[in-house]
């Protein structure tokens, strides 16, 4: 762990080095006691997973602090929400995105049914975080490409979490992680911080393989889109690690935890799956210049 921190200086040292300023501190810092007693405090259920997706290390290392603004991408039944809400507290907002409106037609399981239902996320998942929420975070929700201009230049933290590949697989089609990346950055305050957590493909692997529709992107070719977009690479972890996750062509993502996919069919396989646990992650760190 000392490791991880130690990388994490350096690199925003180098980031700082060639900046005219130095970057905006979180706002009153990382709490760290308080974010142990909201890890302590959640669902058995959601700390099962901790082990997984090491929410205590990687929020610590994007440097996640109380009162901050947050805009969240994609964040589906609000595993992370669930904690950013109490810890953000009564001064912070957290801001649930939902991919760009127009995405949705250029995937194959999104039916007409579903596009129409997904026109209503944004009012049934803020309804869902009050429910979370325990006088914690103010909340709002919207769709990246709905959000208002008013919301420009507010925003201090920007979160994918597992959220990039979607995006990647169609880029193509509409340039949905081009645009997205540049409404990110609107959003995002002078020295705002951008947090990545994405299924890892490694180098070795096909640029046709690793476009996302598999789940997993190479960690050169997201450095490339963020600092194409005109962001800052600040640092990286390698806490959401897995080494045994180790994909042939012809797998993807969703054969692993939670999906297991490929296997349900099959509890042998299902127990192999099992064993690589969930899948092997970069942490990277970004920020809009100052």
């Amino acid at each position: 762990m000392k490791s991880i921190f130690v990388s994490f200086a350096a690199c925003l040292l180098a980031a700082c080095a060639h900046s005219p300023q130095t970057q905006q501190a979180p706002v009153n810092g990382v709490d760290d006691a308080k974010l142990r007693e909201v890890l302590a405090s959640q669902d058995d259920s959601l700390k099962a997973r901790y082990s997984a997706r090491h929410p205590y290390e990687t929020l610590q290392f994007f440097g996640i602090a109380p009162g901050m603004t947050v805009v969240e991408l994609l964040p589906g039944d609000g595993w992370y929400s669930k904690i950013l809400l109490p810890y953000l507290g009564e001064n912070g907002k957290l801001i649930g995105v939902d991919y760009p409106s127009t995405i949705w037609a250029n995937f194959p399981f999104a039916n007409e049914e579903f596009i129409a239902k997904r026109k209503q996320w944004p009012g049934e998942w803020t309804a869902s975080a009050q429910q979370w929420n325990s006088a914690g975070a103010a909340v709002e929700a919207y769709a990246l490409d709905q959000a208002p201009q008013s919301l420009n230049g507010t925003v201090d933290m920007v979160l994918f979490i597992r959220a990039l590949h979607g995006m990647a697989r169609v880029e193509a089609k509409g340039q949905f992680l081009t645009s997205s990346l540049a409404r990110t950055y609107q959003l995002l305050k002078p020295g705002g911080l951008v947090g990545v957590v994405q299924h890892e493909a490694r180098e070795d692997k096909s640029d046709t393989w690793a476009d996302g529709n598999n789940g997993y992107l190479k960690r050169s070719y997201v450095k490339k889109v963020f600092e194409d977009a005109g962001f800052e690479f600040v640092g990286e972890s390698e806490v959401n690690q897995n080494p045994k996750d180790q994909p042939t062509d012809e797998e993807s993502v969703w054969r692993l935890p939670p999906s297991l996919s490929a296997s349900n069919a099959d509890p042998k396989l299902a127990e192999h799956y099992k064993s690589i646990g969930e899948s092997n992650r970069m942490t990277l760190l970004f920020r809009k210049p100052n």
